[in-house]
């Protein structure tokens, strides 16, 4: 038996950046994605987010990609809130989302930012977090 332990920090956007998320919904989605992850063997470790956007930590196993994985969630999730009605129109998740590698040194960092969203985000755009996403990690900006 291999003995894995990938941490990666994943974050996605709805389409068009349009504000879906809200106090009365956010959780419920994202309880549902919780939910369906585990049954589908996804270790969603942390989850939380803002009006358009979601941060997760997500713990790969040894067959496991961010690809999979961000598939699987995205997805399941756009398809399942669209069939509930969850939210006002047709909601879709972005194509594009950020993954980044985390080490087991900073993963309580990365569940406390995570954890957080809401108070950040008072003082961070999501633009804002875009462009710090792109300028810590070499990234290139993601559009929609």
């Amino acid at each position: 038996m291999s003995y894995v332990k990938i941490w990666i920090h994943c974050v996605w956007g709805t389409k068009n950046r349009v504000h879906f998320l809200n106090k009365e919904n956010k959780w419920v989605i994202i309880d549902h994605i919780r939910s369906n992850a585990k049954g589908k063997g996804v270790f969603i470790d942390t989850i939380n987010g803002d009006k358009q956007h979601l941060h997760a930590l997500i713990s790969l196993t040894a067959i496991q990609s961010a690809a999979e994985v961000m598939h699987l969630i995205k997805g399941e999730s756009s398809f399942w809130i669209n069939k509930n009605k969850i939210v006002k129109g047709d909601f879709h998740w972005a194509d594009k989302y950020y993954a980044v590698s985390v080490s087991d040194s900073n993963v309580d960092a990365v569940r406390n930012y995570i954890k957080n969203q809401e108070e950040h985000h008072r003082r961070e755009t999501w633009e804002e977090e875009c462009d710090e996403f792109v300028k810590n990690f070499g990234f290139e900006r993601i559009a929609g």
